[in-house]
Parts: structure tokens; sequence; C-alpha cells
């Protein structure tokens, strides 16, 4: 077992092992409700802790993890080939009719 990521954001522990989970790599949450402690422990010791069960996926692992923290890449604005609306860019699909983006 590996320490993969901490913080005292359990939202952020979580969506991150849900994040890893849809890659099929297995981990799970440690001391998610010690939080509950802080003032009575140190906080530092109080933080959920994301901890990897398999180490062979570990450079996986890594990769997400460090992709978790960054921005996305904007994306310019589209109109949409099957109704013409005009989107911005974060769309995957026409509000208006649901037709995906296009690749390209």
């Amino acid at each position: 077992m590996h320490l993969l990521y901490s913080s005292l954001k359990l939202l952020e522990v979580h969506h991150l092992k849900n994040l890893l989970e849809a890659e099929g790599i297995r981990c799970q949450i440690r001391n998610e409700l010690l939080s509950r402690l802080a003032g009575e422990i140190p906080f530092t010791e109080c933080a959920p802790e994301l901890w990897l069960l398999d180490d062979c996926d570990l450079e996986r692992a890594r990769r997400v993890v460090s992709d978790f923290g960054r921005a996305p890449v904007p994306r310019p604005p589209w109109r949409c080939p099957a109704c013409g609306e005009a989107l911005e860019g974060q769309f995957s699909a026409c509000w208006h009719c649901g037709a995906p983006r296009p690749e390209s």
C-alpha cells in the first residue's frame, strides 16, 4: 500500500478516489472520520488520506493525481452541426438539440 494523497478537504479526497476508480485503480480512504477530532489532536493528523491498494498501479495513479490539480484547457466556441446553435467551448453537447460536439 502507498499513500497517494492527503487533504483536509474530504470532498476533494472522495472526488480523487472516484477519478482513480474510474481508471480501474483500487484505493481506499483512511482517517475519514478523524476530522471530528480536530482540536483534540493535531489537525495535520486528522486529514483524510487516499491510499493505493496495489503498488503496480502506482505510476498510473500518480498521473491521475497530478492531472487532478490542473485547470482544464479551454476549448474554442463551436456551432452545432445539427441545429446551428452557437455554443461556448466548455460544452460537449448542444444544449438545444443534444447533438454531440464534433471531434475536430
